[in-house]
């Protein structure tokens, strides 16, 4: 299987899916999954089957490391 950015999330399964974040009412969740070639998808919880968001591990650190340091705050004031 070809796995490509926006791919439908379904096609990568529906296990091993991770809730890390959560939105203030619950249920509004950005799930992740490791995916074997170490590369990270992304997806919104209430459209599992929509398009998943595909990362390199370095991007996905690049965005955590830059996330922990207040980079994006200025997106949610």
């Amino acid at each position: 299987m070809t796995i490509y950015n926006g791919m439908p999330a379904a096609e990568l399964g529906g296990e091993d899916w991770e809730c890390p974040w959560s939105g203030p009412s619950g249920g509004q969740c950005l799930e992740a999954k490791r995916l074997d070639d170490g590369r990270v998808a992304v997806r919104q919880s209430t459209d599992p089957e929509g398009p998943a968001l595909i990362f390199t591990r370095g991007e996905f650190q690049a965005f955590i490391s830059g996330a922990r340091d207040g980079l994006a705050d200025h997106l949610v004031r």
